[in-house]
């Protein structure tokens, strides 16, 4: 029986999870192409991250908003390091915690625990979409960051009366040196990557950063032109969308691994 991505290439930008996305699309018949874009790094500013988990110990949150699964794993990283980790358990499980998407309540899960509201859509829209529904007047509200601002939602919080208190525990750098990303953008253009897979906005961001760099962008677009392009979830479909790119395969729900494997293998089919 033929694999149903048997003889096709699939390129990986991802970084933390390259390992178990890459075995399952190669037990599908994939060849896969690594290419990671981006790597994670503790947060360098610790005072900041340790204030904001006192705080946290200290019942000073109303709610507390998990936007992603290493923010979690992040925050307990510099739990461990400080030996207040049961403390930290212990307030996260009484105190209201609101996640956007699977990532960060997978995360909770692996310490025996479960979010109180889980946001409909993995998007600050979504996430504010959530807290709406409830009074936050005078509510302080804890937000674990995975950028450096979140405008949109700091403005709702505002108008809703709410004092935010943002902690961001990790950073983005580089990974793949340009060399790299240049030679992928080039077996782009030539037509031999089948597919293309975008699990992170920052992945994305580093693409076309050099590709600018490089001066090479018009090679780009050409090369996900001729590439079925693939992202886990709406965030990074329109950080792709919003720079001229076509996304062909992007869930609708269950923004994981597996599920996005399998969005991929029926685009194949249809392309048959």
């Amino acid at each position: 029986m033929t694999l149903p991505l048997a003889g096709r290439t699939v390129a990986l930008a991802e970084g933390r999870q390259l390992e178990e996305l890459a075995r399952m699309l190669e037990a599908e018949g994939a060849a896969t192409l690594p290419c990671p874009m981006v790597s994670i790094l503790d947060a360098a500013d610790v005072p900041p991250v340790m204030a904001w988990l006192s705080d946290l110990v200290a019942d000073h949150f109303g709610w507390v908003v998990l936007f992603t699964g290493e923010g979690v794993r992040r925050l307990l990283g510099f739990a461990d390091r400080a030996e207040m980790r049961e403390a930290v358990l212990a307030a996260l499980s009484r105190t209201r915690t609101l996640t956007r998407g699977p990532k960060p309540v997978k995360a909770l899960q692996e310490i025996g625990l479960k979010p109180t509201e889980i946001a409909a859509a993995p998007t600050t829209e979504g996430v504010i979409a959530a807290l709406r529904k409830h009074d936050l007047r005078g509510v302080t509200v804890g937000v674990q960051h995975y950028s450096e601002s979140n405008p949109p939602l700091s403005a709702f919080l505002s108008e809703a009366g709410a004092c935010e208190r943002g902690v961001l525990p990790y950073v983005y750098a580089p990974r793949s040196d340009a060399d790299r990303v240049v030679d992928l953008i080039r077996r782009l253009a030539s037509g031999t990557i089948d597919v293309l897979v975008f699990t992170s906005s920052m992945q994305v961001d580093r693409l076309y950063e050099v590709a600018g760099e490089q001066k090479i962008e018009a090679e780009l677009r050409d090369g996900l032109t001729k590439t079925c392009v693939a992202a886990v979830g709406p965030v990074v479909a329109e950080n792709l969308r919003g720079r001229g790119a076509n996304v062909d395969v992007c869930p609708e729900q269950g923004w994981q691994m597996k599920n996005l494997v399998q969005h991929i293998k029926r685009s194949a089919a249809r392309r048959d």
